[in-house]
Formats: C-alpha cells, structure tokens, sequence
C-alpha cells in the first residue's frame, strides 16, 4: 500500500470514528460533523503535523457549546502524538498545548473530570516526542558511522601511501649502491677489456659482489614484506666498516674514521646511520666516481654524528642526471623519524657534503 492510500484510508476510518462515537452517544449533528473533522484532519497529520492539529482545534473551539464524545478526545491524543512526532520542539509544545486547552473546555462543557483528557493527551504527546528523539538520535549515529567509515576509508588509503614510500625509500636503499657499484664497475671494466686481462678480472668480481649483495638484501626485504612475523636485525657499526671495505674494494677512495662514544646506541639510530652512510657512498660513485670520500662517524653524551664528504669529480660524471631525489626524501624522512637533522649541499672546493645529526634519545612522543 502507498502513502498516499495510506493516509486516505486513515482519513476515512478516522472520521467514521469521530463520527461514530459523537452518533452512538446521542449527541447533535454539530459534534457529529466536529468528530468527522477532527478524525479527518488526522490523516494529513504526517505530511503536515501543524496544520492537522490547528485544524481540530479550530473544529473544537466552533463547537464548544455544544457536547464532546470521548471518540474525539481520543482522536485528539493522536493529534497530540502526530505535533510530539513530528513538529519542532516549540511547535511541539504549542500544539500540545493548545489541544490540552480546548480538550478542557469541551469536557468542562459536559460536567466530567479534566483529569482523563490531560492524561490522553499528554501520553500521546510524550510517546510521539520519544520515538522523535530515538529517531533524530538514529539518525546521528547513522551519520558518525558514515564520518567513522570514511575517516577508517582515508586512514587505510593515506597508510598505504605511507607505506608505498617506505617500501619505496628501502628499495632505493638497498638497490642503489648495489647498481651504482656495478655500473661504475662495468664502465672501467669496459675500458680494461682486452688489455688488462687480470684487472678486468677483479673487476667482474666487483660486479658479482655488488649483485649478490643486493639479491640478499632485496630477498631479506621480500621476506620481511611476505612475513608478518619476521624479525630484522638491526645494522651496527661493524656493519658499516663492512660497508666501507666492499666500497672500497669497488674502487672508490674512501676512509673511515669513528671518534667519541659509540657504545649503547639504539637500534633504530644506527640503522639511520648506516643509511645515511650507504646513501653519501652511492652519491659519490654516481655523481664523482674517483673523487676520496671521508667518512666520520662521531659519538657523544647527547647524538651521533654521521658525515660523509666527496672532493670534487675528477672527470666527467657519467652518471649525472640518473637519481630521482628518491633517496635523499626517504633519508630525510628516516632521519626526521628520529628527530634528527640532514645537512646537505656544496662543499667549498666543489665537493659534496652530506651529514646528519642523530640524537642518541628521542621523546615519547615521536611515533
């Protein structure tokens, strides 16, 4: 059944019972056709609350010399639940009220007890405002579990962009030196071949190291990626001296030098360090490959200082151009993660300097 026949048959059954009852206690055609009225107007009272109940009351006040059946009254608590459903909270209580007062007259009229019209009229109203403000709460919940939905919706989405650009930052990490190494290799191995049988040797050797490493690396990546439950172990500085050795077995001049205190220092301080390490090594084989590179790693009471400093290029850098700013965004979010400081830039003899500062304790508040 639609709304509209709905309301129609509420109508007609309404009015035939105004009617009726006014017919069946022996009252005049005035209350009669009052009690159609009032009964009538109820089935407009969804679409249009105010004007139904303004509607039985101008009936009843029309009538009021004349006698009220207690059909009526009870159509007129379910004008008092239609205004409590379905008006505003002043309109509500103005129609309540208004209802209440003309109920009064019209029982005063008859000589009865005020007291059933008041409590007819009063719990229709009160039922009809209780289901208005379940629904009005319903409605508010409905809508912070759509706010809650999309803000869960969002945070996934911003986590896996977080996440793509941390599995961005460690393929750079861990792929970037291995390829620089044997890119450079290649090139000088290009240049050996045929007239340095033994160099040329040592250097597809290189290569081969540099691809091993990386395919171990890369596997460990892949493992802690597919493995929910795998740990990985923090790089410590011997790590970094081995770092240093295979860089310098690829070719580069490099020296290390550790200064200060160095022991106790937190897992995650020394992954950024070596980080920022692997990072200022790849820089100088693919932007000054022959240039010396010093390393200095420098420790005391408060923060560790990593710095790694090229000369200039001594020839052509071949492989100017081929970075993408990858790895200096993802060292300088690891850094900041760690509430640390980058310092990149120039030096004056037209080298290449790339240091940060790393503090050994970081505030509870840094996730």
């Amino acid at each position: 059944m639609t709304a509209r026949r709905a309301e129609v048959l509420v109508v007609v059954l309404a009015a035939a019972f105004g009617a009726g009852t006014a017919s069946l206690e022996g009252l005049g055609a005035v209350s009669i056709a009052a009690g159609a009225v009032v009964g009538g107007a109820l089935g407009a009272a969804r679409r249009h609350p105010r004007a139904a109940w303004l509607t039985a009351v101008a009936a009843l006040v029309a009538t009021l010399p004349y006698a009220m059946s207690w059909g009526v009254v009870l159509l007129m608590g379910g004008h008092a639940f239609c205004a409590g459903r379905w008006e505003g909270r002043w309109a509500g209580f103005a129609g309540l009220a208004a209802l209440i007062a003309v109920a009064e007259l019209g029982v005063a009229v008859n000589g009865d007890s005020p007291v059933p019209a008041v409590l007819v009229l009063g719990a229709g109203w009160g039922t009809g405002r209780a289901l208005r403000e379940r629904e009005l709460v319903a409605t508010q919940l409905a809508e912070r579990v759509r706010e809650l939905e999309d803000e869960r919706e969002a945070h996934a989405a911003l986590s896996v962009r977080y996440e793509r650009a941390r599995i961005a930052s460690e393929l750079h990490d861990i792929v970037a030196h291995a390829l620089s190494v044997m890119v450079v290799q290649a090139s000088a191995g290009q240049r050996l071949a045929g007239r340095d049988p033994e160099a040329t040797a040592d250097v597809f050797k290189a290569i081969a190291h540099a691809a091993r490493q990386g395919e171990q690396d890369m596997g460990r990546l892949v493992q802690l990626l597919g493995d929910e439950g795998a740990v990985a172990s923090a790089p410590d500085l011997t790590l970094v001296e081995e770092l240093i050795a295979r860089a310098s077995g690829s070719g580069l001049d490099v020296t290390l030098r550790l200064e200060g205190e160095r022991e106790g220092l937190p897992a995650a301080l020394v992954e950024a360090a070596y980080r920022v390490i692997q990072e200022g090594l790849t820089n100088a084989l693919r932007y000054a490959a022959g240039a010396a590179v010093r390393v200095l790693v420098r420790g005391d009471r408060d923060a560790l200082l990593v710095e790694v400093t090229n000369a200039a290029a001594p020839r052509e850098r071949a492989l100017a151009g081929v970075g993408t700013g990858t790895g200096l965004q993802g060292l300088r979010e690891r850094v900041g993660a760690s509430e640390g400081t980058l310092d990149v830039g120039p030096t004056p003899d037209g080298g290449w300097r790339l240091a940060a500062r790393l503090p050994r304790r970081v505030s509870a508040a840094t996730s």
